[in-house]
């Protein structure tokens, strides 16, 4: 009984290791996320500065 007990405890720890261990490592997918992230964060400020222009020559 005390083997089964340690067995499942050694188990356990292998899983949370190995979720750990995933957890760390950047995908492509994810890298590729971020730089569609930046790809629209950077469109939205070009926008911004584009409105901030029209909007000073109109004041003029």
């Amino acid at each position: 009984m005390k083997w089964m007990k340690t067995l499942i405890a050694a188990l356990c720890l292998l899983s949370v290791l190995a979720v750990a261990a995933g957890c760390e490592s950047e995908g492509p997918a994810e890298k590729a996320g971020k730089k569609i992230d930046r790809a629209v964060k950077d469109a939205g400020d070009a926008i911004e500065d584009a409105g901030d222009k029209i909007e000073d020559s109109v004041d003029n």
